[in-house]
């Protein structure tokens, strides 16, 4: 599903952001990206989505260089790969329904597709009740999970997340990881960007370790101490 090929990232000769990255995420695998700041787990995600392009190597979704795509391609694999930030990034003048339905509009879905995916995915989240708040009016919690709503909405393959919790407390977090650990269920492959290494340590998924921008360690049901 996502493979890397010596993948390096220098954004100046004496900056480098990932260092000869090689790896390979099986299609509906879970996986947490754990490091200190600095470490390159922003980095390598925006290089997934086509953020950003690495200086070097090749990164294959699905079995295509995304390197090769043309830039009429690049909407097309955004529409398979969901993200969410861990600053929430809402539109603070839209409802709950208005903010996960904008990413349907934005590929001109049909109304009534509209309306029943959106709504589906809200209910999915438990979020159905508030469809017609503001951000503003919900908690942080829930609008974490409008951002999960929105960035699954488009059925993606991949659900990226960078730092989910990290505006949370601890119970909040947890029923946020519930969210995607049941997303992961459905056959979505997951990637979660941490400092939060209670939730690594309790959930026992595969773990990769960046350090300094270079894979450290990875381990299928691995454990990890904050280095923050």
């Amino acid at each position: 599903m996502i493979q890397m090929y010596q993948v390096n990232k220098s954004y100046s000769s004496d900056v480098k952001a990932l260092d000869n990255i090689n790896l390979h995420i099986q299609k509906g695998e879970f996986v947490f990206l754990v490091g200190p700041s600095g470490a390159g787990k922003t980095t390598l995600m925006r290089l997934i989505f086509r953020d950003e392009k690495p200086t070097s190597g090749n990164i294959l979704i699905d079995g295509r260089n995304i390197e090769r795509l043309s830039l009429g391609a690049i909407p097309y694999l955004r529409r398979s790969i969901g993200v969410v930030f861990q600053d929430f990034k809402l539109m603070a003048s839209k409802t709950a329904f208005e903010n996960v339905a904008f990413a349907l509009r934005v590929v001109e879905a049909s109304y009534d597709e509209i309306e029943h995916k959106t709504m589906q995915v809200l209910e999915m989240m438990g979020l159905g009740h508030r469809k017609s708040a503001l951000p503003h009016e919900m908690s942080g919690g829930e609008q974490q999970r409008i951002c999960i709503a929105r960035a699954l909405v488009n059925d993606p393959a991949i659900l990226l997340t960078d730092e989910p919790t990290g505006n949370l407390d601890p119970e909040l977090s947890y029923e946020i990881m519930k969210v995607l650990l049941d997303i992961h269920e459905r056959g979505t492959t997951v990637m979660v960007a941490t400092h939060d290494a209670s939730l690594v340590n309790r959930l026992q998924r595969r773990v990769l370790h960046l350090k300094g921008g270079k894979v450290i360690n990875d381990s299928m049901r691995g454990t990890y101490h904050d280095e923050a």
